[in-house]
């Protein structure tokens, strides 16, 4: 039997990754992401817990400060509800963001030493990310049964929103991940955009609290007419406007083909510099 010799030379430069490629690592993607799901809470005192706990904590402290204190609007629901609906859709995105935009650099021993797409290891990311939204829903509508809220026709639209949240943040992550292997001022920096990007967003407070001659600038800020459009289907509040969810659907297109240009045009070097 003759022996068969296989030969990888690294990829040419390319203008947009290979996911022909990427999808036959796709077992690799579902390993890596159940190992991190499997790691993240194995030494924790509450595990999973704290996927609930944090949206509590959120919506308590908001309810104080923009509720009681700021005396906000919440649409015609409880300001708790209105706060923890805001902060579960919020951090959908902010996990996809963060993970993902990490994911290079916490397996660099992987980058270095064997080879495979390396858009696999941001996309990986979204698996502990959607099993954490998956536990904030549950715990959702655990609230909305309390508070005694019926969803009604829009909650059929709660995908879509779902999908443009994490949408957008593996795009801007996948940027991230990418720039950060050369650039690792971005990794501190990125924290503190995310935290800023939280007050100007309508997480803890309504779009209906903005001063009206802001308000036009403020929409096209895509993740408003997300934020807003899922608890719109969850709670039922006002729907985003036209604008808005033209902003959002836009902004996640450009953010996913930016993300994944650049992060095509940094692939083949990666190795090298991590």
């Amino acid at each position: 039997m003759s022996d068969v010799l296989h030969v990888i030379r690294p990829a040419g430069a390319r203008r947009f990754p290979d996911f022909a490629e990427v999808w036959r690592f796709r077992d690799l993607a579902s390993a890596l992401g159940r190992r991190d799901v499997t790691l993240r809470y194995r030494q924790t005192l509450l595990g999973v817990v704290w996927v609930v706990l944090q949206p509590l904590i959120a919506g308590g402290l908001f309810t104080v400060v923009f509720g009681k204190v700021a005396k906000l609007p919440s649409d015609g629901i409880p300001y708790f509800l209105f706060a923890y609906t805001g902060f579960v859709a919020w951090t959908a995105f902010q996990n996809a963001l963060t993970r993902s935009s990490g994911s290079l650099l916490a397996q660099s021993n992987l980058v270095t030493k064997i080879y495979f797409p390396r858009l696999v290891l941001p996309l990986s990311a979204l698996w502990s990310t959607a099993v954490d939204f998956l536990v904030g829903l549950v715990s959702l509508a655990l609230l909305l049964v309390i508070y005694r809220v019926t969803p009604a026709w829009p909650m059929l639209l709660l995908p879509a929103w779902v999908f443009l949240l994490h949408a957008m943040g593996l795009g801007l992550g996948t940027l991230s991940a990418a720039l950060s292997v050369r650039y690792r001022d971005l990794q501190y920096a990125l924290p503190v955009l995310v935290q800023l990007l939280l007050y100007a967003s309508p997480v803890a407070y309504g779009t209906a609290a903005v001063p009206e001659r802001f308000r036009a600038l403020y929409v096209l800020n895509p993740l408003t007419a997300m934020l807003d459009g899922f608890r719109w289907s969850v709670a039922g509040t006002a729907a985003p406007g036209a604008l808005s969810v033209a902003s959002a659907v836009g902004g996640t297109v450009v953010a996913l083909a930016l993300g994944f240009t650049v992060f095509a045009r940094f692939e083949r070097r990666l190795a090298d510099v991590i």
